[in-house]
């Protein structure tokens, strides 16, 4: 069994940066087959995507965080991060990692809260 779990939330001031990480275990080195992506959920409002890491290729982002958040992946730590930059008040949510593997089985983390003061 698969398991995510993400680290380095914390409470930051507008304008700063934050890089969260998110590690897997339970079943060797998944992520060399997996899609790794990092989802945000704020109160109130539905999760949504912020990056998205295919196994090759490029990474997808978010319009709102494009040229502020970078995402990458450590295949062999089965380990990926989400560094964030330029923090706004609106990036304030749960971050959550998600594997996909094979387009078929999905993984979620239990999430960490990031929570950014004006």
């Amino acid at each position: 069994q698969v398991q995510l779990v993400e680290y380095g939330g914390g409470l930051v001031q507008a304008g700063g940066s934050l890089t969260v990480s998110c590690v897997a275990s339970g079943t060797g080195n998944i992520f060399d087959v997996a899609t790794v992506g990092w989802y945000r959920q704020a109160p109130g409002k539905q999760r949504e995507l912020v990056a998205s890491m295919p196994r090759v290729g490029n990474t997808h982002y978010a319009d709102a965080v494009k040229g502020r958040f970078f995402a990458s992946r450590d295949n062999a730590k089965n380990t990926a991060y989400l560094q964030m930059d330029s923090l706004k008040s609106e990036d304030t949510a749960v971050y959550y990692c998600r594997c996909v593997v094979q387009g078929v089985h999905v993984y979620w983390g239990q999430g960490t809260q990031v929570t950014v003061s004006s």
